[in-house]
């Protein structure tokens, strides 16, 4: 068994690393991988940086040279529900796109043309397993929708209209395009993000931020250890 785990920000994998045996790093396309054991599972980690197209990057090169079974996103967001508070979390049902809009040629927003689809489900066996963990620790959780784009969303009318329009419960910047890439490659994935920022919007993420980033690790190391 090989799992796949991608941060945005390096905040969000250093935990995991500590946890890593036997580590090896190499870089592929801009990206450092490092690979390791964390009991009996295979592990490759990557930080991939911030937005839809380094997130497609570092999700691609992990599935052709790492070829792992399954692949997780894990990572912060802003909450776009009244039911999920800072440091609450949000398990991906489907991720996508909001700000795909081809809209004048007469398609539904978010739609990706050729695949023809809005919304990427992720494994329903790997949701759930996230949700067994969550459960057993006793954290908030809310499964959903999650949102992506290349925006910090902080708007109230934009979180308003996306929330609306797609059913949504967060917001962040990489998921939507790493579900994209695992759909297209038939790789299992889950997306998990743990609300860094509310109606704060920048504030709270600078305050939150890097506790957010370790209540997600903590649930993945969870997760690596009921495989």
């Amino acid at each position: 068994m090989k799992i796949g785990i991608i941060g945005a920000m390096q905040m969000e994998v250093d935990n995991l690393k500590e946890a890593m045996e036997n580590q090896t790093t190499e870089c592929v396309s801009g990206v450092n991988f490092v690979s390791g054991n964390i009991g009996d599972v295979e592990v490759v980690a990557a930080v991939c940086g911030v937005g839809k197209v380094f997130a497609a990057i570092c999700a691609e090169a992990m599935i052709l040279k790492y070829n792992p079974d399954m692949v997780i996103n894990v990572g912060v967001a802003g909450t776009l529900t009244k039911d999920l508070s800072v440091l609450d979390v949000a398990v991906a049902s489907d991720v996508f796109q909001h700000d795909m809009d081809t809209s004048a040629l007469g398609d539904p927003v978010g739609l990706i043309s050729g695949l023809n689809q809005i919304y990427f489900p992720t494994d329903e066996k790997m949701k759930n397993l996230l949700c067994d963990c969550l459960r057993d620790k006793g954290i908030n959780y809310v499964t959903g929708p999650i949102a992506t784009g290349d925006l910090f969303m902080h708007d109230p009318a934009k979180k308003a209209q996306v929330r609306s329009d797609f059913r949504a419960i967060a917001a962040e910047m990489e998921g939507g395009s790493i579900g994209h890439v695992c759909t297209v490659n038939n790789v299992p994935f889950a997306v998990l993000r743990s609300i860094s920022d509310g109606d704060g919007g920048a504030m709270d993420y600078q305050t939150f931020a890097e506790k957010a980033a370790v209540v997600s690790i903590e649930i993945v190391l969870d997760f690596i250890s009921r495989l």
